[in-house]
């Protein structure tokens, strides 16, 4: 009986060698096109591109001649990683991106010919549409941050993925805080200068980068801010000025950007004018208290420009400008 089970055992062993290698080489014979080229499961655009339409050896083929920096820089990168069917090099390497280029890498052209370029190119004299450019990173990165980027103003203004964002490279210089400002001062000159005034936000610094405040793939409130209100996205940092005040000022209520240029400016705390200036574009009539209703005694103390003639200013009083919880803050002294 023992003999009998030993030889049962091997022959089921050998039927299930037998169908393994049947299904390999099944496999083998599905996933190879007549003319050699290896199938891939996955990848957009397939359904117009048959899988054997790209290269049999992936990222090796066009190697053979882009075999220098910044290109191979790219193996380096989260998008080589031939594990994740995620990434470019999980499915068709570099093709997943520049799109079938049997013409490119197939070409002998003659003397003083140029090859015929990629189906995407990124960069350069040969660059394709930025729409086809962008279609390509859009197949991937739809979601998240990029979800309203249909519509948004570096879309509507024709901005390419790749006039912001560096692949073949370990780290892109734009998700990078130190490095972000400048390729955002590429385009966005007006702001550079402000963040060189004596009051700024420490971005020259690296401890605060455009993308803290806005996201350039576009959002739903103004200027591409990453919440809705002005006010939100400065709350973000500034939470000690959020309230509900007992009694609240009101420009500080509605838009942070009455009082505050938040790029920069020559005033201190980031202030549009000096104060007392800043105040007078609201309290006109403070000078003289007329139609304000102010007691005598407040009259008086306001009369005659004092706070005019020299340093001292409206916030040396009023100095819980952005709102007061005491019962008797109604005019911001505590």
């Amino acid at each position: 009986m023992g003999l009998k089970r030993t030889i049962a055992a091997f022959g089921g062993l050998a039927l299930l060698l037998g169908a393994s290698v049947g299904c390999n080489a099944a496999w083998a014979d599905s996933s190879t096109a007549a003319d050699g080229k290896v199938a891939s499961a996955g990848g957009p655009g397939e359904a117009a591109e048959g899988a054997s339409d790209f290269a049999a050896r992936g990222e090796q083929t066009c190697m053979r001649c882009h075999d220098k920096a910044p290109v191979t820089d790219i193996l380096a990168t989260p998008h080589a990683m031939k594990a994740d069917p995620r990434t470019p090099f999980g499915k068709h390497a570099c093709e997943s991106c520049h799109g079938v280029s049997r013409d490119h890498y197939e070409a002998h052209p003659a003397e003083g010919q140029r090859r015929p370029s990629p189906a995407v190119v990124f960069k350069g004299e040969f660059a394709s549409p930025v729409a086809d450019r962008n279609a390509k990173c859009l197949a991937c990165h739809q979601n998240g941050l990029r979800m309203n980027w249909q519509g948004s103003q570096h879309e509507s203004n024709n901005i390419a993925c790749n006039s912001c964002h560096t692949i073949h490279v370990q780290k892109d210089p734009v998700l990078v805080k130190q490095t972000q400002p400048d390729k955002c001062f590429t385009c966005h000159a007006e702001q550079q200068a402000l963040t060189l005034q004596f009051s700024h936000h420490p971005i020259r610094e690296g401890k605060v980068a455009c993308s803290d405040c806005h996201n350039p793939h576009g959002s739903a409130g103004p200027d591409s801010l990453k919440k809705v209100r002005v006010t939100d996205t400065c709350y973000t940092c500034h939470a000690d000025k959020r309230g509900p005040m007992l009694w609240e000022h009101q420009p500080v209520r509605e838009d942070c950007t009455n009082c505050h240029n938040p790029h920069g400016s020559q005033n201190a705390r980031l202030l549009k004018e000096k104060v007392p200036f800043l105040c007078l574009d609201c309290h006109a009539a403070t000078n003289d208290m007329g139609g304000y209703g102010y007691k005598n005694s407040d009259v008086a103390a306001h009369s005659g420009n004092f706070y005019l003639s020299g340093d001292r200013s409206c916030l040396n009083c009023h100095s819980q400008i952005h709102g007061s919880n005491s019962p008797s803050g109604s005019t911001f002294f505590r």
